[in-house]
Order: C-alpha cells, then sequence, then structure tokens
C-alpha cells in the first residue's frame, strides 16, 4: 500500500549540522548554534508551483543572523511570521526537480539542509501520467477560458472575442484570483458590491469565539493539479473595500475544513464546482472555520482516489503557504467525500486531522463486487426465472440480492415491462415494489463496465471533434495507471464471480427449494471482456418510442453484455485479472482499515427509500479495522432516523463537528495520551431520532451486528441489511475480490449446505456448474497480494 507524506502532522525537520563549513572562523572550542528548518508546507519531497513555506527554529539571535541558499545562490524569501524563536518564510524560486535549500550563518556555516523536491503546479507528483483528453470547465464554472498551452495542436479551444479559436488547453490552467462575497439575510450567496457600500441584507455570523461578525466571504479560485480549488475564509469589509486580497486572517478560527463531494464519475472532466453547500458551506464558514474544495475530491468527476489524494495535498500545501499551518484539519464529505476520509487517512497521514464521513462506503473499488452481481441477479428474477412467483414479491428478491426491498418505492420499469408483455409477449416478471440494486444502483455497472456507455459534460467543444472517441468509458481505465492494460489494450478488469454460490443462504433458510438453487447457480451468468461489449439499450440509451418499434431495444439490466448460457449448458462466470486486483490493493485503492485519527461516522437511516448508502458499510468499515489493527477505538458511528422526514433529514454534522472541536483540543493538551484516552464523553457509538434528539449512547448500542451479543439498543431500532455476497456466504467486511477455491466434494461434506445431502443427479449438476470447486471464505482473498 502507497502511503503518501502530508503536512501539518507529519513535518520533515532537518536537525542542524553540528560541523562548520565555508568560512568558518570559530575555534574548535566555539558551541555551533542550535538551528532546526521546519519544512512547513508539504513533505519535502511534495513541493509544487515553484514555492514552499520554511520555518527557522532557535534562539532570536540567532535566527537574526542566518540567511538561506537555495542552489548555491542566495535565496528569494518573504518573511511571514517573526515570533520568539521562530522565523516562517516562503521561499521561492524552487526549479523543476531537486532543489538543495541550506540555512547558512555567517561564521558556522551550514547549519542545516534539505533536499527539496519541486513539481508543477498542474501535476502530476506521484499518480502517473495524466490522463488526456481532459475536457476544461473553467468557462461553464467560473466564466473564465483556461490559458493556452504553449505547442498545443488539440484540445479545449480557447477563443478570442470573435470567437475565433487563438490555441487549445491541455491542462485547464487559469490564473488564481479572489472575489468578495456575503452571506445575505434571506440564506443565500451574492457578490459583495464593489462600490464600497454595505448591502442592506448583509447577515452577520458568531464565531467559535462568541465574536458577532459580517458574514463576508474571501473567496479564491485557481486551478491545481489541473483541478479546480477554491479557499474560503471570513473578511472584513474594510478589507474588501481598502485593500483586496491582503488575506488577513483575524476572523480565522485556525481550523480547516477539507470538503470533500461525492458521486460517482469516470474521469476526462475538470469538473463542477459546488458553491453553496461545499465550496461556501456557510455553517462552517460561519463559525470561523476555513474551507479547501477542490473539484479533483468530487467523486463524481472521477474516483482515482491515487490523483485524489494527490490534488487533496497540494491543495492544501498551497493553503498553508497563503495562511500558515491550521491547528488542525478536519474532513467533512458524504459518499464519495466519505470514502476520501477514510482513504487519505489511510494512505496519506496528516493530510487531514479528524473527519466526519456521512453515508461512506469502505472504498469504491470492493463495492463493485456485490453490486456487479445485481443486475445478474435482477435479470434472472425478471426474465430467466420470471414465471416463478417467489421473485413477483417484492420482498423476497432480498433473498439473492441482500439489498433491502420494499414495496414502498415502485419499479420505474414496471410499466414498460407490463406493456411489452401485452404488446409484443414478452414474459418479464413483475414486481411491484424495487430493490435497491433497481432504486439506487440501476445504470451503475455500465457506467463502471462497459467502455462505450459514457461521457462528460462539454466534451462536444473538444477539438477534432473525434478526440473523444476512443475513450474507454470504465472505472479500470480511469485507474489504468494503477491498474495496467491487457492483451486487448483495456484496462484489466476486477470483477470475478467464479465459484459464487448466489443465494446459499436463502436456500440454507428455506426460502428457495434445491432445483432453484441449482437453477439460479446455473443461469445466473457474468459480465463479458470490455473489449466483448456493446453500447447499452433502453433506458439508457434511446426512448421508450424505440423500445415499441423494437422491443430488444428494452434493456433494463444490460443483459446484451452477459454472458449467458445458450443451451443447457451452465452460463459462463467472470474471472477476474488477479494482476488488477493485487494492484488495487498496493496502490491503496481497498481501504484495509489504516486509519487512526479521530472519525465520527454518521449515517442517516435512509434504508426505507431505498437509498444507495445502505447503513451497513458503517459496520464494514468498522470490521476491516477490528481486522487490521484490532481495535476501533477511534471510529464512533452515529446513525439519525430519517423515517417519515420526507428528505428532511435532522443534520448531526455541527454537533460531529463541535465533538471532533473538543476531541482535538484534548489532544493537544495532552499529546502524551492515545486518540481513544483523548474521546469526549459524546464520541461514543450513538443513535438519534428524526429531531436529532439522543436515542441511546455507550459501547453496546450496537452489539449483535459484528458479535454473537444480543441486539443493541441502535440496532434493535434501526434493520440492517447485507449483499449478495453475504448472502452467497462471504463476510461482512466485502473486501474478496476473488475467493479461494475449495473442492465440491469438500463443500458437500463440512456443512456448506447444511444437512441437504444431494443425489447423484444434483451432485453432477454442481460439479457442472462448480468445474473448479466453490467459495471458500475462510481463506484470504485471492486478490490480495
Amino acid at each position: 500500500m502507497k502511503r503518501y507524506s502530508a503536512s501539518g502532522v507529519l513535518v520533515a525537520m532537518s536537525m542542524a549540522m553540528l560541523v562548520g563549513c565555508g568560512g568558518s572562523s570559530g575555534s574548535s572550542q566555539d558551541i555551533v548554534p542550535s538551528v532546526t528548518m521546519s519544512i512547513i508546507s508539504s513533505a519535502p519531497d511534495q513541493v509544487s508551483g515553484g514555492d514552499v513555506r520554511v520555518g527557522l527554529h532557535g534562539e532570536d539571535n540567532v535566527l537574526s543572523s542566518l540567511a538561506l541558499r537555495l542552489n548555491g545562490e542566495s535565496a528569494a524569501t518573504d518573511v511571514l511570521v517573526q515570533d520568539e524563536g521562530l522565523l516562517e518564510g516562503l521561499v521561492s524560486g524552487l526549479v523543476p526537480g531537486d532543489n538543495l535549500l541550506e540555512v547558512v550563518h555567517p561564521q558556522y556555516g551550514v547549519l542545516a539542509e534539505e533536499t527539496l523536491v519541486n513539481h508543477a503546479i498542474t501535476g502530476p507528483m506521484f499518480s502517473g501520467p495524466q490522463q488526456y483528453p481532459f475536457v476544461c470547465m473553467t468557462e461553464r464554472e467560473l466564466g473564465i477560458q483556461p490559458l493556452v498551452d504553449d505547442g498545443a495542436t488539440e484540445g479545449f479551444p480557447v477563443l478570442d472575442d470573435e470567437e475565433n479559436v487563438i490555441g487549445y488547453s491541455r491542462d485547464c490552467s487559469i490564473e488564481p484570483y479572489i472575489e468578495y462575497w456575503y452571506r445575505t439575510t434571506g440564506n443565500a450567496y451574492a457578490p459583495l458590491p464593489g462600490d464600497g457600500s454595505r448591502p442592506a441584507d448583509l447577515a452577520t455570523t458568531t464565531l467559535l469565539d462568541g465574536r458577532e461578525v459580517d458574514f463576508i466571504v474571501r473567496w479564491e479560485r485557481g486551478t491545481i493539479n489541473r483541478f479546480i480549488y477554491s479557499y474560503a475564509m471570513l473578511a472584513t469589509l474594510d478589507e474588501a473595500n481598502e485593500n483586496p486580497g491582503a488575506l488577513d486572517a483575524d476572523l480565522w478560527n485556525g481550523r480547516l475544513l477539507y470538503r470533500f463531494q461525492g458521486g460517482v464519475g469516470i474521469g476526462h472532466s475538470q469538473g463542477r464546482v459546488d458553491r453553496d453547500r461545499r465550496a461556501l458551506h456557510p455553517e462552517v464558514l460561519g463559525l470561523g472555520y476555513a474551507i479547501a474544495y477542490s473539484t479533483g475530491n468530487r467523486t463524481g468527476e472521477h474516483y482515482n482516489l491515487e490523483l485524489g489524494a494527490e490534488t487533496a495535498l497540494m491543495v492544501k500545501e498551497h493553503f498553508i503557504k497563503r495562511y500558515g499551518a491550521p491547528l488542525y484539519t478536519v474532513g467533512l464529505g458524504a459518499s464519495g467525500g466519505g470514502i476520501q476520509q477514510y482513504m487519505y487517512a489511510q494512505n496519506a497521514p496528516g493530510l487531514i486531522d479528524a473527519g466526519v464521513p456521512v453515508q461512506a462506503y469502505t472504498d469504491m473499488v470492493t463495492q463493485t463486487i456485490h453490486i456487479g452481481d445485481c443486475e445478474l441477479l435482477e435479470h434472472y428474477m425478471d426474465v430467466t426465472d420470471a414465471d416463478n412467483e417467489k421473485w413477483h414479491t417484492t420482498t423476497n428478491r432480498s433473498w439473492l440480492v441482500g439489498l433491502h426491498a420494499t414495496d414502498n418505492v415502485p419499479d420505474p420499469m414496471a410499466q414498460a415491462k407490463q406493456l411489452l408483455n401485452d404488446l409484443a409477449g414478452t414474459s418479464y416478471g413483475i414486481a411491484p415494489g424495487s430493490t435497491e440494486c433497481i432504486e439506487s444502483w440501476r445504470g451503475l455497472t455500465p457506467l463502471a463496465l462497459n467502455p462505450h456507455f459514457g461521457s462528460v459534460r462539454e466534451q462536444e467543444k473538444m477539438e477534432p471533434p473525434t478526440l473523444m472517441a476512443d475513450v474507454h468509458w470504465t472505472h479500470t481505465d480511469d485507474l489504468v495507471n494503477i491498474y495496467g492494460r491487457d492483451d486487448t489494450g483495456h484496462a484489466r478488469s476486477l470483477f470475478d464471480n467464479v465459484g459464487v454460490q448466489y443465494g446459499l443462504q436463502a436456500f440454507l433458510e428455506g426460502n428457495i427449494t434445491e432445483d432453484e438453487f441449482l437453477d439460479l447457480n446455473a443461469e445466473v451468468g457474468g459480465w463479458k471482456h470490455p473489449s466483448e461489449m456493446v453500447q447499452e439499450g433502453f433506458p439508457f440509451i434511446g426512448s421508450m418510442g424505440d423500445v415499441q418499434a423494437d422491443p430488444s431495444r428494452f434493456d433494463p439490466w444490460s443483459r446484451r453484455n452477459m454472458n449467458l448460457s445458450a443451451d443447457d449448458m451452465p452460463a459462463p462466470r467472470t474471472e477476474g485479472d488477479v494482476l488488477a486486483m493485487n494492484a488495487a490493493y498496493d496502490s491503496g485503492m481497498v481501504f484495509k482499515g489504516h486509519a487512526d485519527i479521530p472519525l465520527i461516522d454518521w449515517r442517516p437511516y435512509l434504508e426505507e427509500v431505498l437509498d444507495m448508502h445502505n447503513v451497513h458499510q458503517s459496520f464494514a468499515v468498522r470490521q476491516r479495522m477490528l481486522d487490521a489493527v484490532d481495535h476501533h477505538d477511534n471510529q464512533v458511528i452515529w446513525f439519525t432516523d430519517a423515517r417519515g422526514t420526507e428528505g428532511n433529514v435532522f443534520d448531526q454534522t455541527p454537533m460531529a463537528l463541535a465533538v471532533i472541536d473538543e476531541w482535538m483540543a484534548n489532544i493537544r493538551e495532552n499529546p502524551e495520551l492515545s486518540t481513544f484516552e483523548n474521546k469526549p464523553a459524546a464520541a461514543v457509538d450513538s443513535c438519534f431520532d428524526n429531531d436529532g434528539e439522543l436515542i441511546a449512547a455507550g459501547e453496546t448500542v450496537w452489539n449483535g451486528i459484528l458479535d454473537a451479543e444480543s441486539a443493541g439498543d441502535c440496532t434493535a431500532t434501526f434493520p440492517i441489511y447485507t449483499t449478495s455476497r453475504i448472502v452467497a456466504g462471504a463476510p461482512i467486511q466485502g473486501d474478496f475480490f476473488k475467493c479461494a477455491l475449495k473442492p465440491l466434494e469438500t463443500a458437500l461434506t463440512d456443512g456448506t449446505y447444511g444437512d441437504w445431502a444431494p443425489d447423484g443427479d444434483q451432485i453432477a449438476r454442481l460439479e457442472a456448474i462448480f468445474p473448479d470447486g466453490v467459495c471458500d471464505y475462510s481463506q484470504p482473498d485471492v486478490g490480495r497480494p
């Protein structure tokens, strides 16, 4: 697993060399002064943009006589902080690659030195060759055209005032700029008037220290690592009118919130800026926090979390250059924004010091394991086994998919299926409701797996028009630097269902019969290799009118890209690429349970509306932490009941941030104690009602989920569902890309099938379905190196 250094907790210290050099005139009895140099803005090998914030520590009379030397020449330095025993400054003029920074005393020569590695502000640092084509979004999002890249003959066109192309941009860069906005009394944002007047509807806000101030925001935007970044912080009307861009930090409470964002994207876009709820999150800004944000940390644009970590490190680095190191950095974000917090705590220690992951998953790549089963199983129930009345009862479908199913959420394709049954003679199975697979995950399998199914905003502007034609729109191709390519030229694939015994738990519990279990596993099939896939049908492409003219266009399951059986032979399963699986682990794309910062995992309970953020994920994360370090002392799980709220979910994040703030204060005051020992009283597993009022709290409230204890108070209040792989016998961690196989003869005698004693014909059929054996989840994941 790769780990990427960060500033803040991990400060690179270069101790003084106790030797004199170059021109020392002191005697051998002289005491060489003690000076340390700290690289504040980043790790020494992760400097970007040609400058670096440096701290010098020592006696004042020594510091006043020191000079900095960069690559043998006097260093250009702006002093930013001068305090007792401390000098901080911004050293500029770094060249690409290695740079030697030295602290020089006029009498004793070099007292400290550090080799710095400088990277371009456009990146990359460590994420590998940058993705191309890459669609610029600064014009759409900010109203600013990107800068022309010298020598570029294709890409995103840059126009003059008469709409003539004057060049092309590949990096999508713009110059950074600052604007001043304000919060209105109507709870909206508006640009601050440029004439110096005070808006009549200017709201005020109360800081953490109790001061009531005008709600004016200094909002900086620009591009770092090709993505659009944003820094927001409270400012004064005087600064905005008299000294714009002065970067006065008097209203900053010293805390930095890094706002991560979710969604599912496949890359090739600079991305969109979410202003009001992320970049300018009012409840956070209003307390005096600074907020850092980047479109490169929005998983709705890409899910390359190596690139995401790199981007966040660079964005935080440049924030520190402007404002100094924060008191601490806390992450906040939902879904993919929650995943990023767990992943960066593991892969980039020091980037964030605490986190509030909301509706998080363990990671992205291991979600594809069971979500990749969704349409295979829905297709089986809707088409292959459509006459089976069991699948006409919505709740029974959970027997196979594991996820929740309810009649309270209708199947959006039910009318279309009935119409085709009536007009075209099809016999699609129809249940009145939906599963989570249908309501929340439909379309994400082709988005992740089908190279033909994808696009990004503004791609039609790219020149030449054929530039985007060869893009493989898959998750693995988005991360091809990590997974590599196979012999077909496509990125190596992860999905594998060889040996998976779908519906095993349903069979053992008597919900499906022996023959139904055998039929299911013989006919469920798998996914074609990306090189064999074709474009999707309706409802992803085309209209219902197209379907009425040609019923074969109806394909909500992506059946056309499945491996199905055309005869009596079992349908082929899909075998994933072990090299890709190894790479997912080695690169840190799999969360392995290493996250030792304070974390409050908050989750609105939305199972009744089949929300995709299924609640078992919090406990899958916890189990991975237990597997890795044998405790989950730093992870707190909170649920808030959202049933019956019609989307008006009580927001527990202000409370979570307040608890995190107390937790971080304890850590600062008691550095000798562990993260667990510094926990405040409120940092405990809890569940809350619709109004955010406490239902229960304590160490036992989630009993019965990861242990054999009786259900705790919160466990009993909030039903938790599973996945297709858990139904098939896998553990809750959900991190088996490819199971180890055990011989069928072993499975027939070790209790895998309970008290079932299959006859000869049934054994022969099992052997045909599973010629290499069945999954043995007592063994490690074959895909884990």
